[in-house]
């Protein structure tokens, strides 16, 4: 093919010497040089001239062109023996050098075994003498079809980019000399088993009978798979150290931006599998093909192991690829026709086991020294105080909450016990039947996946690992504060103070003592994340790390989605370079949360997604003053009950003043630390701040959860917690910053936020604390030995409310635990029929009146009756006095007597059995089980630390680093 001359630019003194081409003569290897391009830019101009220079000059050139749109090749001048052929963008390069092998004419003067091809990229500019040193290596071996030349950095010649290439005993494949300084090592051992496509001499005679490059590999190891296909044919490979060609990269950046990690994984795993069914025997043909998927899934578990997520999709894509894409059979069938020896010739040729334990071995000291070169951390947590305000924080609690040592379980609040058999906890999890209330098909709560595994940490004693988290909420949160600490600030001991203070935050004082276990497990979360979120860019285990602790809090303390979105929206953001990692935080949370959030929004009750996990209490509304000091509760952190003797008007003056004025002094070092070099650090802390601070402030004005006969607020210490980590800090980095006196104001604020909650550790002292120790039982033991041989028995529980009016609630076995709760039920903007059913039986027991109970306690399998006891009011024990003539004046009810929580009523008739549930729901509830291990399970493997990884490489050594097992390639003998 002779393209015409290009109009666009004159011909330079370099066009006509290309049109000189020496012409083939007779006697002498006829060379056609193949040049691919495809964007090359001015390296297409570097490697023409520098065929121009050679010593020895090809004698027909053939351009290739890949749809390049760069311009590159828009204005060559080719002529005499040099033509251009254009192919469509993405073509591979091995058909691009099989269509210039057929456009180039063959000389009948030349015998075949003269004609030789020369392969070269754009980036593949060869030294002068670069030809001549290889077809003289080849007239004095005529067994060598296949010769290459010492790739070189274009920068700078003396490292070798490549030098031969191999595989190992498993099909991995290699290059043999990677980066390495050129010093001759490598000079003497020219015999190897493949060559790189850059810069190849090969037969063209032997191009054309082995076929050319195999099509199934248009990006990797087609050089490799042509040389092993030329060695099985009987012929010689080798290398010529005194050629030299430059190489900009690896073969699969060919043409190519950017190559992503997933792509490049697929692309060379995608080829080893191709060749490892190419060349096995046809007996294990059949074994290979069968274990490529199910191996491709091990590996990928692997892959999440290494911290190597980027590999999941590129090794399952070229497992499916190889396994139903084609190209096997073909391949095969020309190894077949071609092949003249057995794989005994090519075993000597392959790397062994030992060397590239030895390529291993160097590439991880290489990146521990790096590793251990990197700066030193700003504090020490044992030497410089870490681990003393730790225990300190231990102490404090073990003190004030003493009542709480021992004890199996607690009570009281937002608490119930937990189910006695972890796999109860987990049949809660999820979309399922639910046996609260009169049952009920749907999501569960997503709190309870983080009760599920609580309790499963202490399986012996679930409700034990609840009493455990009160008890260490404080040394934790000391201790998440203050890694967060350390890595905003540099004075060693700065971060003892950010412990401190968040430690004594009044939202966690609050949260114990009132039993909002979600709102407590945020709290000595919410560090960690902030930690995690901020390191998510360096490794995949941080951003996994970072993906459980969001997953953890928002399940926890749901009112802390929208702070949560826009914290990792604006990490995203901020981090845009390294977002990849980041990206992916919020996905187990949205796994977790999606059934909850379409059942609300299906119901039109979206804002019940914000209702606080656990039993629903209600919790007086503090005003917008303490919210700013960080008080959860209108009690002023415990001080009006201390202070109930002294005046009320002057306790209700002096007391806001007097708590204002101890929490200034942090507030004051968290505004002063704008005034410093760290100030946009300190500003984003401070809108971190508002945030948490408008969080808890609109959580007082968002009622969606039924109390008896009252609606309760949702719980605003989850905001104040992100608000007072936030201002802590804030504090620290102000403390870091400003002068000398920062030590003495940031000891002052310290003391002075202790004094300002003293009475709140002093809750179990002062009988303020709404939490109690239990033996775990919510029901009587009368009603838990009927359990015993009927775990679906119902009681109906009546509570006589102060407005005159009756709560009721039905109870299953041995009594509602803590992980049957749900918000579902607690946001209800209705009742269910069956809910109305139990409303209008309860009003009519309490009351004397001519309705036939027995259908209702019958289909709702009721055999207990509990009035629990007044509250200290006039209407409420009315109410209770009524029922409880009403309901002993029956004769269908045997009185069992007072209990421990009211008077309790046995029903003599008849019950029927309560569903549990279809079949359909039970599947639903373990197939999201399963989704919900599948997504978890990948980030806790990608969480777990391990040693540093080696960097990758950007060549076919790639494969080298898999950890996973596969089959060895057969041979024939």
């Amino acid at each position: 093919m002779q393209p015409s001359p290009a109009q666009s630019r004159p011909q330079s003194e370099s066009d006509r010497s290309r049109s000189d081409l020496d012409q083939p003569r007779s006697g002498r290897p006829r060379v056609t040089a193949v040049l691919v391009a495809a964007n090359g830019g001015e390296q297409v101009d570097r490697t023409l001239d520098a065929l121009v220079a050679q010593t020895r000059h090809p004698d027909n050139l053939v351009v290739v062109d890949l749809g390049s749109t760069d311009g590159s090749t828009a204005d060559i001048a080719l002529g005499g023996s040099a033509g251009l052929v254009r192919l469509p963008a993405g073509r591979p390069f091995g058909e691009a050098v099989a269509r210039a092998e057929r456009e180039a004419p063959l000389a009948e003067d030349v015998a075949p075994a003269d004609e030789w091809l020369w392969v070269l990229g754009h980036d593949n500019a060869p030294a002068p003498t670069a030809l001549e040193a290889m077809l003289s290596a080849v007239e004095i071996a005529p067994s060598v079809v296949v010769a290459g030349p010492k790739l070189v950095s274009p920068d700078d010649p003396s490292v070798i980019r490549a030098f031969g290439e191999s595989t190992t005993r498993t099909g991995r494949s290699i290059t043999l000399v990677q980066d390495e300084l050129d010093q001759g090592q490598h000079d003497r051992d020219t015999d190897v088993l493949g060559v790189a496509a850059a810069g190849m001499l090969v037969r063209r005679s032997v191009f054309r009978e082995l076929g050319g490059f195999d099509p199934a590999l248009p990006d990797v190891d087609a050089a490799l798979d042509l040389c092993i296909r030329a060695r099985l044919a009987g012929h010689r490979v080798a290398v010529v150290p005194d050629a030299r060609v430059a190489s900009a990269g690896p073969i699969e950046e060919f043409g190519r931006k950017r190559v992503s990690e997933a792509r490049r994984v697929r692309m060379h795993r995608q080829a080893q599998l191709h060749r490892r069914l190419t060349y096995a025997p046809a007996g294990l043909l059949w074994l290979h093909w069968l274990t490529l998927v199910p191996f491709a899934i091990g590996r990928a578990v692997g892959h999440l192991v290494a911290k190597h997520p980027a590999a999941v999709s590129g090794e399952l894509a070229a497992a499916f690829a190889v396994a139903f894409g084609g190209g096997v059979r073909r391949a095969r069938r020309s190894i077949a026709r071609t092949r003249r020896v057995g794989w005994a010739a090519v075993e000597p040729l392959r790397v062994s086991w030992r060397r590239v334990h030895e390529h291993r071995t160097t590439s991880r000291d290489v990146e521990l020294a790096r590793v251990e070169d990197a700066p030193i951390a700003r504090a020490s947590f044992l030497g410089d105080g870490g681990v003393w305000v730790v225990l300190a924080a231990a102490v404090v609690s073990a003190v004030t909450l003493w009542p709480l040592l021992g004890s199996p379980a607690l009570t009281g609040g937002g608490l119930l016990p937990l189910s006695t058999d972890v796999g109860r906890l987990w049949q809660n999890v999820g979309y399922g039947w639910h046996a609260v209330g009169t049952g009920w098909t749907g999501p569960s709560d997503p709190f309870a996946a983080v009760v599920a595994v609580l309790g499963t940490l202490t399986w012996w004693s679930p409700s034990t690992s609840v009493v455990l988290v009160m008890l260490l909420a404080m040394p934790v949160s000391a201790l998440g504060a203050w890694f967060a600490v350390r890595k905003v600030t540099t004075r060693t001991w700065v971060p003892v103070i950010g412990a401190t203070l968040y430690a004594l935050a009044p939202s966690l004082v609050g949260g114990v003592t009132t039993g909002h276990l979600g709102a407590v497990v945020a709290h000595l979360t919410l560090p960690w994340l902030l930690l995690a979120v901020l390191e998510a860019h360096r490794s995949w285990a941080w951003a996994s790390g970072a993906a459980l602790l969001f997953a953890v809090v928002a399940a926890s303390a749901p009112s802390l989605l929208p702070v949560l979105v826009i914290g990792w929206f604006v990490s995203v953001v901020v981090g845009w370079r390294r977002a990849h990692r980041r990206v992916f935080i919020p996905v187990p949370a949205a796994v977790l949360f999606l059934p909850l959030v379409l059942t609300q929004v299906a119901r039109g009750n979206p804002l019940a997604i914000a209702a606080d996990p656990g039993v629903p209490s209600a919790t007086p509304v503090p005003s917008a003053l303490q919210l700013a000091i960080g008080q959860p509760l209108p009690d002023w952190s415990g001080w009006l009950p201390a202070v109930a003797g002294v005046d009320a008007a002057l306790v209700a003056v002096v007391l806001p003043v007097v708590m204002a004025v101890l929490v200034l002094p942090v507030a004051a070092l968290a505004v002063g630390a704008l005034l410093g070099h760290r100030w946009a650090v300190a500003g984003a802390a401070l809108v971190l701040a508002l945030l948490g601070f408008a969080t808890a402030f609109a959580a007082t004005h968002v009622t969606v959860t039924g109390v008896g006969s009252t609606t309760a607020i949702v719980w605003p210490g989850s905001g104040l917690s992100v608000y007072w980590l936030a201002l802590a800090l804030a504090a620290c980095i102000g403390v870091d910053v400003l002068p000398r006196v920062a030590p003495v104001a940031g000891l002052v604020a310290t003391v002075l936020a202790g004094v300002a909650v003293a009475p709140s550790f002093a809750a179990f002292f002062l009988g303020t604390a709404v939490i109690q120790p239990t033996t775990g039982r919510v029901l009587s033991a009368y009603v838990n030995a009927e359990a015993q041989a009927n775990p679906e028995v119902g009681t109906l529980v009546v509570s006589p409310q102060t407005d005159g009016s009756l709560a009721v609630a039905l109870e299953r076995g041995q009594g509602s635990t803590l992980d049957d709760q749900s918000t579902l039920d607690a946001t209800a903007l209705r009742l269910s029929p069956a809910g109305a059913r139990l409303t209008t039986l309860a009003g009519n027991l309490a009351s004397r009146s001519g309705y036939d109970p027995e259908p209702a306690l019958r289909s709702l399998g009721i055999s207990f009756v509990l009035l629990e006891g007044a509250p200290d009011d006039a209407s409420a024990q009315a109410v209770h006095d009524r029922a409880v003539g009403a309901i002993g004046q029956d004769a269908r009810f045997t009185s069992i007597g007072e209990t421990a929580t009211g008077r309790l009523f046995h029903y003599e008739g008849d019950v029927d059995r309560v569903s549990t549930g279809s079949a359909a729901t039970q599947a639903t509830h373990v197939l999201y089980l399963v989704v919900l291990g599948v997504v978890f399970g990948a980030a806790a493997l990608l969480a777990v630390p391990t040693a540093p990884r080696r960097r990758r490489a950007t060549s076919n050594v790639i494969e080298a680093e898999e950890p996973a097992t596969t089959f060895d390639e057969e041979r024939d003998e």
